[in-house]
């Protein structure tokens, strides 16, 4: 098997935006990169996650909210943070890849009622940018 890139997606309660990022990037390019996520202060993964995901027919399998520290003592090419407040708390992280800070809107505070399918819109885009950009050689 050919090399997989590391990604670290990053959010506060790793309950949404990180989930779905992580299952986005793992349905996206699973040849080239190999994609986790966690919380600073993580939670419970939310349900409506989940449904997003499927609507979309994305394996949502194996997802579980999980704390940054799980991931200590692993390597990362990238960690992205999903709102601000991960990417404020990332530069204090010990990892020694490449940190890139996106933002979205947290699904899981919004009112809206199409929160968490639009999340899932922009967050999909933004992968399917990142993987063209990484993996064009």
């Amino acid at each position: 098997m050919a090399y997989q890139t590391r990604v670290l997606f990053v959010c506060v309660a790793n309950a949404a935006r990180s989930q779905l990022a992580e299952a986005l990037l793992r349905h996206t390019d699973p040849e080239n990169f190999v994609a986790f996520s966690a919380g600073t202060e993580p939670g419970e993964v939310d349900p409506r996650t989940v449904e997003a995901l499927r609507s979309l027919g994305v394996d949502s399998r194996g997802l579980r909210s999980k704390s940054i520290d799980e991931f200590r003592f692993d390597e990362f090419e990238y960690i992205i943070s999903l709102c601000d407040k991960s990417a404020a708390e990332c530069q204090n992280l010990p990892f020694e890849g490449e940190k890139l800070a996106w933002h979205f809107e947290d699904p899981v505070s919004s009112t809206k009622p199409d929160a968490f399918r639009h999340c899932l819109h922009e967050i999909h885009e933004r992968i399917k940018m990142f993987v063209l950009v990484k993996t064009k050689r």
